[in-house]
């Protein structure tokens, strides 16, 4: 009987976390203060994140333990397996192998909690309180619900209106860990009201939220700020993935020739790609795939540039791609890569050409997503199916080309949550959707007007 699944068992879990500025050609563009132009410096990020957490923002060391009571936590899902999908190698007829790393077995149903529980830690020992966060899809809002409620921390979650509407049961499992969830644009912030005021039916941004959840925790000494994506902190928290990844390939002779993944921030990207991408810059032929949709197409289209990560313009500025922090992109179900941005290190390694990027329509995707329920028996959610999407077309491309290739994704969540995206679609209600060009262009425009990297 073939072996699907390849485990590490709990004593193998990775003790540190991979860094991957110890080994960029290119040193990351430094964030800059809005009000000077010039560098951040770690005690301006003082007010939105304890100097623990700022600390590794800024680290360069290559290598960084992870505390014994976060593996205490993570070791309630971790090791997630790698496996093998027979199934649908079968039923595309292709000579490629196909594996995927799933992280939809974590208690929330994502990859979010690997940073959650490490940044609910290092604030609990900074002697925080209460964290604030924002959310899209709800996978990071409720992840970081779980982290609180593990540390014994307040959390309040600022989820996207949109998202906040179509996925009622997110905001039931923030309540379900104690935390509380309000829709954003919202009434609880001055930012909030503002927006409401000029469109009372704003849908929301992740950018928005950002700026409430970062209103709400300046205002209190008691509380800090919590991302579940972009920042440098959050990137290295999360190549736990790959790292367990590298050893559960090595322990079957086997090594992928492209590594996928989906990107709305990026941190289920750099959580898998980044410690394969450290064997790329040592000399190693593996091609790292960054997929996101063509109504988001951040690193596609979009200029890279300083631009602010929030609609409020309270972040520094950061060096990334971006389709500019005014952006208000549209309601797509994929909520968790509705976001205007990419973060600085995954932007870096795009600039350098060292990750490849690609953008699939929506209907591309969630016909990808379908097909992978109805062939390998998982619900994926609608973010993951742009990586299943990815995959498939990497296993055809080797069918065509008669030849072997190993495949590798990230199933970053389970869609069990999403389904009413997947109902859309059956119902033939979803359509496709391609940014204009006239939107990528004021994007130029505005990133024009800021600091040049």
């Amino acid at each position: 009987m073939q072996e699907n699944r390849v485990n590490l068992s709990e004593r193998e879990i990775p003790r540190q976390w991979y860094n991957i500025q110890a080994d960029m050609p290119n040193p990351l563009k430094p964030p800059l203060n809005p009000g000077t132009g010039k560098p951040l410096q770690p005690d301006d990020l003082a007010p939105v994140f304890p100097m623990n957490l700022i600390e590794q923002e800024v680290a360069t060391e290559r290598f960084i333990d992870i505390p014994e009571e976060v593996l205490e936590k993570l070791l309630l899902w971790r090791p997630t397996p790698l496996v093998r999908a027979y199934a649908m190698e079968e039923y595309l007829g292709t000579p490629a192998k196909i594996y995927y790393k799933d992280e939809s077995v974590s208690p929330a149903g994502s990859h979010k909690p690997n940073t959650a529980i490490a940044q609910a830690y290092y604030n609990k020992v900074f002697g925080i309180k209460r964290l604030t966060t924002e959310t899209g899809a709800g996978q990071w809002g409720s992840a970081l619900s779980l982290g609180c409620n593990l540390f014994g921390l307040e959390c309040k979650v600022y989820m996207v209106r949109v998202s906040y509407d179509q996925k009622p049961y997110r905001r039931i499992m923030m309540n379900m860990w104690g935390a509380n969830c309000v829709p954003s644009p919202s009434e609880d912030t001055n930012f909030g009201r503002k927006v409401l005021q000029e469109d009372p039916n704003s849908p929301g941004s992740l950018g928005m939220a950002i700026s409430e959840a970062i209103e709400d925790a300046v205002n209190s000494e008691a509380a800090r700020y919590s991302l579940g994506s972009v920042l440098n902190h959050v990137m290295l928290h999360q190549t736990i993935i790959g790292l367990e990844t590298q050893k559960q390939f090595a322990s079957i002779n086997e090594y992928p020739d492209v590594v996928i993944g989906c990107v709305g921030g990026g941190s289920n990207f750099a959580g898998i790609a980044f410690p394969f991408l450290r064997d790329k810059i040592e000399g190693k032929e593996v091609e790292l795939l960054a997929v996101e949709p063509t109504a988001c197409p951040t690193l596609t289209r979009g200029p890279f540039g300083y631009d602010f990560g929030d609609t409020a313009q309270t972040t520094p500025f950061l060096p990334m791609f971006s389709l500019g922090h005014n952006f208000m992109p549209p309601p797509i179900h994929a909520g968790g890569l509705r976001y205007h941005g990419a973060a600085p290190l995954v932007s870096q390694l795009v600039e350098d050409e060292l990750v490849k990027t690609r953008a699939i329509n929506q209907l591309q995707t969630y016909e990808a997503g379908v097909t992978w329920a109805r062939v390998q028996g998982m619900i994926v959610a609608p973010e993951t199916t742009h990586a299943v999407a990815a995959a498939i077309d990497e296993a055809l491309k080797a069918k065509e080309e008669g030849r072997e290739k190993t495949i590798l994704f990230n199933l970053s969540g389970h869609g069990v949550m999403d389904l009413s995206g997947y109902e859309a679609y059956l119902n033939g209600k979803l359509t496709d959707y391609s940014l204009p060009e006239e939107d990528v262009e004021k994007s130029r425009e505005l990133l024009s007007k800021h600091p040049q990297p």
